[in-house]
């Protein structure tokens, strides 16, 4: 990969794919809305596009701290494993997307997933800039 740090593309990349992820939620949520007849602004219905509203809705809240926390654990830890983990959060995430869809109460697995991944990238991220503030004061 080009550029100054060439890891950081790998970052980048598992960026792109999370926010492929999302935009495929988006249009999920809008062929479930043509589908059920769910006219906007509505967000209630019938209960499979309420379904998807939910999980596009959950992931964008969601991206709000992974995506923070990925690139600070990749520029303040190790960026092989900040993809690595953004990875899983991506894998994790479509599997919640799925499963959800199909069955609220299967959700648990690809949640459980993605949210390890999160709490390992924000506290690693958040551990590491700590050290990074804190040492020259130490």
């Amino acid at each position: 990969m080009n550029g100054p740090n060439s890891l950081h593309g790998y970052v980048a990349l598992v960026t792109i794919l999370a926010l492929i992820v999302y935009l495929w939620m988006f249009m999920r949520v809008g062929a479930a809305r043509q589908k059920f007849g769910v006219e906007a602004p509505a967000v209630t219905g019938h209960p499979e596009f309420e379904r998807h509203f939910r999980v596009q809705a959950n992931t964008i809240e969601g991206l709000v701290v992974f995506l923070p926390a990925l690139w600070l654990f990749a520029l303040y830890l190790n960026e092989l494993v900040a993809a690595g983990l953004g990875l899983v959060w991506v894998i994790g995430r479509i599997l919640y997307m799925l499963s959800y869809a199909k069955d609220p109460k299967t959700r648990s697995a690809g949640f459980g997933i993605q949210a390890l991944a999160t709490l390992a990238l924000f506290f690693g991220a958040a551990g590491a800039v700590g050290w990074a503030v804190l040492k020259p004061l130490v």
